[in-house]
This record gives structure tokens, C-alpha cells and sequence, in this order.
């Protein structure tokens, strides 16, 4: 059985009576509704699955910032984030729904309305359990447009398409396909590169849109980017502090003279931009895996001086060159005959081709030791090498604690990663990148030493436990004042007090303390109103949005220059879409797939199309105003 909590729609078979309660069998609920659940029943409600605090997350963006009416069900409304998600309901009388069950059965599915419903995400970290109930409402609701959270990037590219594809079998030859999509995500996949961008001062957040790289940057005073500029995302406070940041300031604010900028660049293709191989088709060997700088030092100084007494005999003796090579090899593995007929010049640098020879058997020996060595430690961790400096200590091998890894070897940055459990699903992956790992909790005396923070540059501590975090953020600050910390906080409201904090008592250091669902809740939530999230840019403690939207759902863009459909703090128009109308009919409606077509700082004079579709950098208000819209 399930118990509901919350305001719910007047139902006219249940009406409510006096006292503003109903009390039916098995689950209560409130009548008394604020307006704007009223408004929100025009569009169909929205259900969440999950108990963590991206759940809460979500109703609260889908609420307040979208208008929508929420139904969440949770396993209990007395563990995890329950009771904040409860308390939407109950005090802050937002339209949210409570329903509590062990699982989203397809009871509980009927239950909470998903036959009704517009969306449903499921947020659990449970990536099968999630399929399952995916399957269950996808039987329920065709059209339900379907949000899940899959750690397993490629089961969930597969989950998605085979649910896809099982709406298109249940529509009639000729029919109208239900306006369905599935969209599957990841919250660390989504988090990663705002703490990253965050940690890592100098390297820049970069964001993949339509096959091309588009990178924020921040420039100083009077300072010109690399790329096509696309837009100023930010105006930032000089040295850093102080002032919070302007986002997306209009045209007669956007370069100011004692400020730095944060743009946003056109780079080009991602393929363009990759470093050639040096030496193609012997890239791939392992040869500095394999042996030391040392050993290959030696190595290439052997074969230099074979080469020297090579040509040095083929000059004496006037013999072919290739000749003269083969006779100085056979010399130095001591077979060859001694020049007792030759000149006295031969006679010596045959004598010290064989001294030469001597050091060739030490070396193999030490070449193969070596090899071994190296084979024999690919199975163990790497320990971090005594005069590491300028690195960066990454707290964490969870999920979030991966994709970050997965980003920081992208940017060729040097790591030292911190974990307690040596079975994490992110050790096999450092192991595998090479990366060092120091096994033990970063609270205790010596850890932190031992990965060298005090020479860091950086440090991200993104274990499951708050306290962890914020402990080893303290213990690290105590080692290096200076050092700039990025902590990835679950609860949002301790994450900003733990901000201000630090802030307050470390001025001359960067500190950002964000929640890793406050990073990833708006491309779930973007994704259950129908549109997609391109990517996420943190801003200081806020975050910028790059999203696609249909020009012809808001009265905000329709019928306006570029220009004139800017609205400074709340979203600016990137790009423009330029594909045919009969194709452009046909994709209208559907979750945005980014095409070949998409035109990059589009005039400020042309005027904006109801069949047109925009790539737009908004506010998470911004953008919940024109879906709203």
C-alpha cells in the first residue's frame, strides 16, 4: 500500500470537505491547492521517482521555476530527502504530491497519475531499477515523455532507443507518432565539467553543441578571445571577489574597462583541434610505459656510438656503409674475426667496438627487468612521485569522482586521487590511466601529506559524505592556505553556508562549494519539459545554461530581431536553426537533436521565425520563463 501526501487535484468523485482534508483508504490528502498548481493542471502534471536530493531538486526547479504540478514518489517520507520533500507540500504549499511505496510499481505508476502525466523522471542510483520502472510507465503512457538517470552511459544510449522504438510499434500505419522521447543522463556526467571548470583555474569550461566546440573563457580588461566571440556570459568582479558576477549583461555593459569578462567562443570542430602524432603508426607503442628515461637515455647513446664506429670504419677502410654497420654489430656481440690483416686504426676501433659491447648485455638485462617491473605494476597502484607540484588532488573514485578523473586526463592535467575503498569503481579507472592513488580516508593524519597537497594546485573533494569534504577542505586549507578548493556538496543549502564560510575566512583563496544536483537538476528538468540541456557553465555559485528552444511556444522570441529578443540577466540567442520548412514541420515538437544546420552568431537584425530553433545561454529563471512561456 501507498500513502499520498500533499496538494492534490479536487478530484469530482472525492470532493473535499470543509476542513480542507480528505481522508480516503490507505492515504491522505490536502485539498486546499496555491494558484499556480491551477495553472499547471492546463499542461498535465509531472512525476518523480526517487529519494535523494536531486528528487527534491527536481520538484522544486519543475515548480517553481516552470509551473508545473508534481507528483514525487518517494520510499519513505521519514529517510533521506522524504521530509524536504514533504515539506514542499506542507509548509512552503508548493503543488507537489507525496506518494509513498517500496517501488514504482506499475500500482504506484497508475497511482501517482502516469497515464496522465507529461513526463517522468526517475532519478534512483539504482540504474536496472530505473529501466524496469521506465519500461512500466512506457506500457502505461506511450506518449510519456521519459527522463532517466543511468550512470552506464552505454546502456542507457541503448535503453533509450529501444524504448523509442517501442513507441513507434505502437503506433497505426499512417498514424500521428506519439510526441515521445526518452532521455537518459547522468548527474555526474552533467556536474563534472562545471567542477572541473571550477577547480582548475586557466582551463576553461568547454561544451560540445552541433560538432562544434564552444568554450568559455575569461578574458582580462581589454583582452580578445581566440574564437568567435559569441556572447559575454559574464562580467566578473575585479580579483575575483567581492561583487557577485553579472550574467549576461546587456550591449552597453558588456566591456567594461576595470572588469574581467566571461565569453563564450566559437573554436570549431572538435576533430580539428586534436594534436597531430609526431610519428604516426608508431604512436601506439608503449615504449615509455615500458622503460625509464634513464634506460632509453642509455639505449639511444649505444646505438649513437655504433653508428659513430660505423662510419668511422667505412671512412678508413672505404668499404659500403652497410657493410661496415653489419661488421660493427657482429663486433659488438663478439663473433666477428679479429682484423689481424687490417690497418692499425681498424685494429682500434674494433678493440673498442668490443669494449662498447661489453655494456650491451647489462643493458638488455636492465631493459627486461625493467619491462617486467612495469608489467607487474600495472596490476597495483601507482604511488605519487616525491617532486610532484602544480597538480591536482582529487578526493573520491564514486561515480561523480570518475567522470571527473575521465575529464581532468582530457586536459592533460597531472592527478593524485584520494579513496578509501580500494574496491571504488574509480581505482581500476586510475589504474588503467596511470594516475596515482593514495588508499585511505582523507580525514586521517598523513593522507593528504601523502598526495602532496601542500604543492597542489587544486583539490576537489567529492567523497558520498559531506562531513568527508568538508573536513579535508579544512585539513588542506591548513597545509596550503592558498590552495583553491572546489567541494561537491549533495545538500544545496549546506553547500552555500559552507561557501560563505570559508569564503569569509580564507579572502585570499578561491574556494566553491556546489551541490552536484544543483548542477545537474536543470538538463533533467529541461528534459522533462521537452527540450534538452546542451550543457551547464558554473558561474561562481551559479549556473549558466546553454538549451534549445522553439521559437514558435514563446511570445518572448517570435517576431523579434535578435537583438531585441535579448534579455540581459535572463538569456541570449547563440545560434539560429536555417533548416527547410517542410523538414523543420517535421522536427518541431521533438526533443532537440543537434543538426548540421545550426547558423553561429546569427545578424542582430534578423528577425525570428515561429518555425525557426534557437540555441539560447540562459539563467536557470531565464529558462524556466520561456518554457514556462
Amino acid at each position: 500500500m501507498s500513502t499520498t501526501t500533499g496538494p492534490a487535484p479536487a478530484l469530482p468523485s472525492q470532493p473535499a470537505p470543509a476542513d480542507g482534508h480528505a481522508e480516503t483508504a490507505g492515504r491522505t490528502e490536502t485539498a486546499a491547492r496555491p494558484a499556480a498548481a491551477e495553472r499547471a493542471d492546463e499542461h498535465g502534471h509531472m512525476i518523480v521517482c526517487g529519494q535523494d536530493t536531486l528528487a527534491f531538486r527536481l520538484a522544486l526547479e519543475l515548480t517553481t521555476l516552470y509551473g508545473r504540478r508534481v507528483t514525487v514518489v518517494v520510499r519513505s517520507v521519514r529517510e533521506g530527502h522524504g521530509p524536504q520533500i514533504a515539506a514542499l507540500a506542507e509548509e512552503r504549499r508548493l503543488p507537489v504530491r507525496v506518494v509513498e511505496a517500496a517501488e514504482p510499481s506499475t500500482a504506484v505508476l497508475a497511482e501517482a497519475g502516469i497515464r496522465e502525466a507529461a513526463a517522468l523522471a526517475l532519478t534512483g542510483s539504482d540504474d536496472q531499477a530505473n529501466v524496469q520502472s521506465a519500461l512500466r510507465a512506457r506500457r502505461l503512457n506511450p506518449g510519456v515523455r521519459l527522463v532517466l538517470r543511468v550512470y552506464n552511459r552505454r546502456l542507457g544510449r541503448r535503453v533509450g532507443q529501444l524504448l523509442d522504438r517501442a513507441v513507434a510499434a505502437r503506433t497505426p500505419d499512417g498514424g500521428p507518432a506519439p510526441e515521445a522521447s526518452t532521455t537518459v543522463l547522468s548527474t555526474s556526467a552533467t556536474a563534472a565539467p562545471a567542477l572541473v571548470s571550477a577547480a582548475v583555474s586557466g582551463h576553461p569550461a568547454v561544451v560540445h553543441v552541433d560538432g562544434r566546440l564552444l568554450r568559455a573563457a575569461e578574458l582580462p580588461p581589454g583582452g580578445q578571445p581566440e574564437g568567435t566571440e559569441l556572447a559575454t556570459l559574464a562580467l566578473l568582479a575585479p580579483g575575483g571577489h567581492g561583487r557577485p558576477p553579472v550574467l549576461l549583461p546587456g550591449p552597453e555593459e558588456a566591456s567594461p574597462p576595470d572588469g574581467r569578462r566571461l565569453v563564450l567562443e566559437l573554436l570549431g570542430h572538435p576533430e580539428e583541434r586534436r594534436p597531430r602524432r609526431r610519428l604516426p603508426g608508431l604512436s601506439g607503442l608503449p615504449v615509455a610505459a615500458l622503460f625509464s628515461r634513464r634506460l632509453r637515455i642509455a639505449l639511444g647513446s649505444l646505438t649513437a656510438l655504433l653508428a659513430l664506429f660505423a662510419g668511422l670504419t667505412s671512412a678508413l677502410t672505404g668499404e659500403n656503409p652497410l657493410h661496415t654497420a653489419y661488421l660493427a654489430v657482429l663486433d659488438v656481440i663478439a663473433i666477428a674475426d679479429p682484423a689481424t690483416a687490417d690497418t692499425p686504426a681498424r685494429k682500434v676501433l674494433q678493440i673498442l667496438t668490443a669494449l662498447s659491447g661489453l655494456l650491451l648485455m647489462p643493458l638488455l638485462t636492465a631493459l627486461a627487468l625493467e619491462a617486467l617491473g612495469t608489467f607487474r605494476a600495472a596490476s597495483a597502484l601507482r604511488r605519487p612521485p616525491r617532486g610532484i607540484s602544480g597538480h591536482v588532488v582529487l578526493l573520491g573514485l564514486g561515480r561523480v569522482g570518475s567522470r571527473v578523473l575521465d575529464r581532468l586526463r582530457e586536459l592533460d592535467l597531472p592527478v593524485v586521487c584520494v579513496e578509501s575503498d580500494p574496491t571504488a569503481r574509480g581505482v581500476a579507472r586510475a589504474r588503467a590511466y596511470g594516475v596515482p592513488v593514495v588508499l585511505g580516508d582523507a580525514t586521517q593524519e598523513g593522507v593528504l601529506e601523502a598526495a602532496r597537497v601542500g604543492r597542489a594546485r587544486a583539490m576537489l573533494a567529492l567523497t558520498s559524505n559531506d562531513s568527508t569534504n568538508l573536513e579535508a577542505a579544512l585539513s588542506a586549507r591548513e597545509c596550503n592556505p592558498a590552495l583553491r578548493v572546489v567541494m561537491g556538496l549533495f545538500d544545496d543549502d549546506f553547500a552555500a553556508d559552507v561557501y560563505r564560510a570559508l569564503r569569509d575566512s580564507y579572502p585570499d583563496a578561491d574556494t566553491r562549494s556546489h551541490s552536484v544536483s544543483f548542477l545537474s537538476a536543470p538538463a533533467f528538468a529541461s528534459a522533462m519539459m521537452g527540450r534538452q540541456v546542451l550543457g551547464a557553465i558554473a558561474v561562481g555559485r551559479q549556473v549558466l545554461l546553454l538549451a534549445a528552444v522553439d521559437v514558435g511556444d514563446h511570445p518572448e522570441l517570435a517576431g523579434r530581431t535578435v537583438a531585441a529578443a535579448h534579455r540581459p540577466g535572463a538569456w541570449q540567442v547563440l545560434a539560429l536553426d536555417v533548416a527547410e520548412p517542410a523538414r523543420r514541420a517535421r522536427d518541431l515538437g521533438l526533443t532537440y537533436r543537434a543538426r548540421p544546420e545550426l547558423r553561429w552568431n546569427p545578424p542582430a537584425g534578423h528577425v525570428l521565425d515561429a518555425g525557426d530553433l534557437v540555441v539560447v545561454a540562459a539563467t536557470r529563471e531565464g529558462l524556466g520563463r520561456l518554457l514556462r512561456a
